[in-house]
């Protein structure tokens, strides 16, 4: 009798276990992504998930009061993933500081279909935007370059949108790019390989990154329209 109810208990408290480890799961699973779809890419207490790039020469990384601050190196620093992403029609939205340094604070690396490339803000001596490379020309040479200051210790937001054939981007409120990439030759620098398939990096300057996340959106074909993606800047 002594025994049967050992094992009852045994089989009780492994039960329990059980279904806590199960609902702990369920809760996680629900906690990454909202109702409208947003899934957080970064946790707010360390880079799980996440790797420091091997550039050479790179700064650390760290998260320090939830922002992940992206050092300065001698060149390039950052972190990169492979999480599995969508590739196309998605919307990536981020808020990013220069810290320190004079050149780019924020280098997002990204999929499009089977492509890679790279939205460049503060870059080539700290005021270029754009995308590289399109056609082989960097986003200081094609037809997204824009120019713009950025101040030291001031957050930006930085939205993205991403569909088989064009790329869409805002600083704040001002769209810096929308480009149609059909026909056109998509890759990243060399320097960035390493960012594949999804990271961001620094040039030489130390940056912050807060509030990145990212969603699915439905193919555009399915009803997906400018005026839905310009609200969905709003939430």
């Amino acid at each position: 009798m002594i025994a049967v109810v050992l094992l009852g208990g045994l089989l009780s408290a492994a039960l329990s276990v059980a279904d806590e480890k199960a609902a702990g799961e369920k809760t996680a699973a629900a906690a990454k992504a909202d109702a409208d779809g947003w899934q957080p890419l970064f946790n707010g207490k360390d880079l799980d998930g996440w790797k420091v790039t091997n550039f050479g020469g790179e700064g650390d990384v760290l998260v320090e009061n939830g922002d992940v601050v992206i050092t300065q190196g001698a060149d390039l620093s950052g972190i990169h993933t492979e999480k599995k992403l969508p590739k196309s029609n998605y919307e990536v939205q981020f808020e990013a500081q220069r810290e320190a340094g004079g050149d780019f604070f924020a280098g997002l690396t990204f999929p499009i279909r089977d492509s890679f490339c790279s939205l460049i803000i503060g870059g080539w001596g700290g005021g270029v935007c754009g995308i590289s490379s399109l056609d082989g020309m960097d986003a200081s040479e094609n037809d997204t370059t824009t120019y713009q200051q950025f101040d030291k210790g001031r957050w930006y937001r930085v939205r993205l949108v991403v569909r088989d054939n064009h790329i869409s981007a805002w600083i704040d409120d001002n769209q810096i790019v929308d480009v149609d990439t059909t026909d056109r030759r998509i890759g990243v620098r060399f320097e960035v390989e390493r960012s594949k398939p999804f990271g961001f990096a620094t040039y030489a300057t130390t940056g912050r990154i807060r509030k990145a996340r990212i969603r699915s959106l439905p193919p555009e074909s399915a009803g997906a329209t400018k005026s839905t993606e310009e609200k969905s800047d709003k939430n």
